[in-house]
């Protein structure tokens, strides 16, 4: 059974928390007390990568086994001090975002069932501007996790290649994310733009490992390198968040030289606090020097040049100017 509410003090706030004892992960029986406990340990990190950003809310209210639901809003008796923004999709609804600011911020959220958190690529106060460049390697079906491994250091030889500086974390499941902190100069569209060169250049150095295909019959057993993750009011699942497996894997930040050998079935939230407290965070420098873009838009203007056409974008989205017919090639029309 579920304990009686606490109250804990956290950045100069009086946070309630409900049921604390209320388990949320089954295989080792961890509860959301634990859960806050880790987002304590591991403040410093989380918020060096989410401080500030927009962030949704995805709420499991009986633990990771159980349904969930996405937030965007948040609810209408949320404290005072709550700092939060407006947000914007591609159709023009706007929400009254969480803004992670401090770790009281993420704790509430916890309270309500948020596991982990998926932060926007801009700060709340500059939503013009994205800041991150999210390389998402997604698995194929009959793709193993050796292939993501080599997928993510092919990423990385590319963007050394072009002087761009990337991080790399697990995504607390099948894949790895590669990111790269970006100088605010530019919008989503170029951040998705740039994206897109670097599939398109991934695939054409590994034709038979890597895809730019985002047409799933296209894919084969290859990753796929997923650019529309960074189209505009897309969010990706944050790092050092807990995954809502029974498990409580988490989505962890590793160092380049940890890919060949990293099992992330094994980054639970024990594992991954003694890593902290050890080794320390692979993610440290992240803030230290924004890249520039410059070099990822030349490559995409080249492509552009040499008569490709802009990616399909997601269903969501409005038709975009210079986009390819956003049908499955095998369910568009013949030529008669």
């Amino acid at each position: 059974m579920a304990g009686d509410a606490i109250t804990l003090d956290l950045d100069g706030r009086a946070v309630r928390v409900s049921s604390p004892d209320k388990v949320f992960f089954t295989k080792r029986g961890e509860t959301k007390l634990d859960l806050i406990e880790y987002y304590q340990a591991v403040e410093e990190p989380i918020l060096r990568t989410m401080r500030g950003r927009p962030t949704l809310m995805q709420r499991f209210p009986d633990g990771a086994a159980g349904k969930s639901f996405f937030q965007k809003r948040v609810p209408d008796n949320a404290p005072d001090w709550l700092e939060t923004t407006i947000v914007s999709t591609p159709n023009g609804t706007t929400s009254n975002a969480l803004v992670a600011s401090d770790l009281s911020h993420l704790v509430w959220a916890v309270n309500l069932g948020c596991l982990g958190f998926h932060p926007w690529p801009y700060l709340a106060t500059d939503p013009a501007h994205t800041d991150e460049l999210r390389i998402d390697l997604d698995p194929s079906p009959g793709i193993t996790f050796d292939h993501v491994r080599a997928a993510a250091l092919a990423t990385k030889e590319l963007l050394d290649e072009v002087g761009v500086r990337s991080f790399v974390k697990t995504t607390g499941s099948r894949g790895l994310h590669v990111y790269t902190r970006l100088q605010p100069r530019w919008d989503s569209y170029e951040v998705r733009a740039a994206a897109v060169a670097v599939a398109r250049e991934l695939e054409r150095r590994h034709p038979d490992r890597l895809t730019a295909a985002w047409w799933k019959e296209e894919r084969g057993a290859r990753v796929f390198i997923d650019f529309n993750q960074n189209a505009p009011h897309k969010t990706v699942f944050g790092a050092w968040s807990v995954r809502a497996r029974v498990g409580a894997q988490v989505s962890t930040p590793i160092a380049w030289d940890e890919v060949r050998d990293v099992v992330p079935d094994d980054l639970t939230m024990p594992v991954v606090l003694e890593r902290v407290r050890s080794q320390g965070d692979p993610w440290a420098p992240i803030n230290d020097e924004p890249q520039s873009l410059e070099p990822l838009l030349e490559m995409s203007a080249a492509d552009m040049a040499a008569g490709l056409m802009d990616a399909p974008w997601p269903p969501v989205y409005p038709k975009m100017p210079n986009e390819p017919p956003r049908v499955a090639p095998s369910r568009a029309k013949k030529p008669s």
